[in-house]
């Protein structure tokens, strides 16, 4: 890993970007191969509605330049459902229908619970053994976002880490924000950006989001952050690096591009 954090946002097809982060009269048709490279990752939020065919993952590949990677939310028929131990044909019609398209583009995938689905062990444990651990080949990397409180437990973050499965913390006020680390990287949501600042985040706030960062890249786990059940588990002998993913999401949607490029000047 030459740098193993990535910073971005989601979606690219933003109109008040065109004003603030776009130069001017940039071609919409281009927006993905410009902010790519501004970028080091983007969070595709659009297949959480619908997945989209082969060949328009194929188009979203081959504009981005070698090194940059997609993460995707997985469509909501995964996961807004009652009983997610039924969403085993739903979750392999969305893996095999195309992803592999994307090659070495493909980073997470985001499986994001609606705000009802509270903790049940049997049947997230059921989840987890449904997902797909490789694809053509090449690893696959499962995040899940949780949106009820009752996740807060240690019951939860025992399986999580025995699946290996990472846990998005989402820096939000209305959403459960604990920042345990449940899998092989870490998966970030910053949901705070003011749109009186320039930046989205105050220079203090992306300070201290840059080096929480490198803490996670080196192996550790921040301190300052909410926690799901206590304190941190007890380190190993020796920390083993991780890829960090930070996305600016929502909020005051029109300074997350320059949030994140300001973020990306200060982990690189």
């Amino acid at each position: 890993m030459d740098n193993p954090i990535r910073v971005g946002i989601g979606g690219w097809n933003y109109a008040p970007w065109r004003n603030n982060f776009y130069p001017a009269k940039w071609p919409q048709k281009r927006e993905l191969e410009f902010a790519s490279r501004q970028l080091t990752t983007i969070e595709i939020n659009s297949t959480y509605y619908s997945p989209q065919k082969p060949p328009t993952y194929a188009r979203w590949r081959s504009e981005t330049p070698e090194g940059f990677l997609f993460s995707l939310k997985a469509p909501r028929f995964c996961t807004d459902r009652r009983t997610l131990a039924d969403a085993g044909k739903a979750i392999d019609g969305f893996v095999f229908g195309g992803l592999a398209e994307f090659g070495d583009r493909l980073g997470p995938i985001n499986w994001q619970l609606p705000p009802y689905k509270a903790f049940d062990r049997a049947d997230l444990a059921a989840f987890f053994d449904q997902l797909p651990r490789a694809l053509d080949g090449l690893p696959l990397r499962h995040v899940l976002e949780v949106r009820h409180a009752s996740f807060l437990c240690a019951g939860y973050l025992e399986l999580a880490r025995r699946q290996r499965i990472a846990t998005v913390f989402t820096d939000s006020p209305k959403y459960p924000s604990f920042a345990d680390v449940t899998g092989d990287f870490v998966y970030a949501r910053l949901m705070r950006s003011a749109t009186e600042i320039d930046t989205g985040y105050a220079a203090a706030d992306l300070d201290a989001w840059a080096r929480r960062a490198r803490i996670w890249a080196g192996g550790t786990e921040p301190t300052d952050l909410p926690r799901g059940a206590g304190a941190a588990p007890a380190g190993a002998a020796k920390a083993v690096p991780r890829e960090v993913y930070i996305y600016f999401i929502s909020a005051a949607k029109e300074r997350n591009p320059a949030a994140a490029k300001a973020l990306i000047e200060r982990v690189r």
